[in-house]
């Protein structure tokens, strides 16, 4: 066994699993509960931007990231929790070293977390040749997060309660995303705070109703999106990193047709006319000095799925 590999096996067949990333074309978000939580309505759409992660037997459990900036190490992984709770629901497996190639940022608010989360189920559940359904690993993966449902479902999807009750949105539109990303993240509970700040000091604007985003979907025209798109928890992100105004201004100045803070944030998702569009308003971001960098993606996307390995010819 190599030193520089210590938690490895040998030899022993091992998986691979993309899972994507996920932005909120619509985010409604209710006043808080007694609870503390919130009720959600929002339309989730799934990109190619993905993370892939390799798994394999192993004599111990590890996590490894690649980069590794930011990302929680060891029981605090969301991967590594997803193999502890699959093993303990189904009193299955063994330990397994996770390898997760980053592409998500992190604490972006695209879901990169659950999206591991949800590759790390669908891996294990294969590599162990576990007989489980879809809807039993979305049962176990929503106890690991309120988007961990939707990172194994992928597509477009409504999602109410917590966001993880889904229901899927048939679409014909095909998305074309301009991603700027900022530098640092932004807490999820630190950015719903604010919001309830905000609204106990006022009333900041509360997005259209949903049907609005799901007629445009239906029609399958990118201007009806970009028109539809809405996020209450935009004023909040804001509020917490005022340059997000000057990203939001920029991509429009650039040519998008519209965007929109994706979830918690920080991340901005640029809604744009077509695959060329594309590529020239990214461009035109990348030099505009507002985010730390662009990224080019697409949607919707597949949610998390094994990797299939091409067969060596002899």
């Amino acid at each position: 066994m190599s030193p520089s590999s210590p938690t490895r096996l040998p030899a022993g067949p091992g998986v691979r699993v993309r899972a994507p990333s996920k932005v909120n074309l619509y985010l409604a978000v209710g006043d808080v509960r007694d609870d503390g939580y919130h009720d959600l309505v929002t339309v989730f759409h799934a990109l190619d931007l993905a993370d892939e992660l390799t798994i394999t037997p192993a004599r111990r459990s590890s996590v490894r990231c690649t980069p590794a900036d930011g990302v929680p190490a060891g029981a605090k992984n969301l991967a590594g929790m997803a193999v502890r709770l699959l093993a303990q629901r189904t009193r299955s497996g063994g330990p397994v070293a996770i390898d997760i190639a980053k592409q998500i940022p992190v604490a972006g608010g695209m879901a990169g977390g659950s999206a591991d989360a949800a590759a790390a189920l669908v891996g294990c559940a294969a590599l162990w040749e576990l007989d489980l359904d879809r809807r039993q690993l979305t049962e176990i993966g929503r106890e690991l997060g309120a988007d961990v449902p939707f990172a194994l479902a992928g597509g477009t999807a409504l999602g109410t309660g917590r966001g993880d009750l889904l229901s899927p949105v048939m679409t014909r539109a095909r998305l074309h995303w301009v991603l700027a990303m900022a530098e640092g993240g932004l807490s999820t509970p630190a950015v719903f705070a604010e919001l309830d700040r905000l609204r106990e000091q006022g009333n900041p604007p509360r997005v259209k109703p949903v049907d609005t985003m799901l007629a445009a979907l239906a029609g399958g025209e990118p201007a009806a999106v970009a028109a539809a798109l809405g996020n209450d928890l935009q004023a909040a992100a804001v509020s917490l990193q005022p340059e997000l105004r000057r990203t939001l201004r920029a991509g429009e100045a650039a040519g998008a047709l519209g965007g929109v803070v994706s979830g918690s944030g920080p991340t901005v998702a640029f809604l744009c006319a077509d695959a060329e569009s594309a590529g020239a308003v990214a461009a035109e971001l990348a030099g505009s000095g507002t985010c730390r960098s662009v990224r080019v993606a697409a949607g919707p996307a597949p949610g998390a799925r094994v990797i299939p390995t091409s067969p060596v010819r002899g």
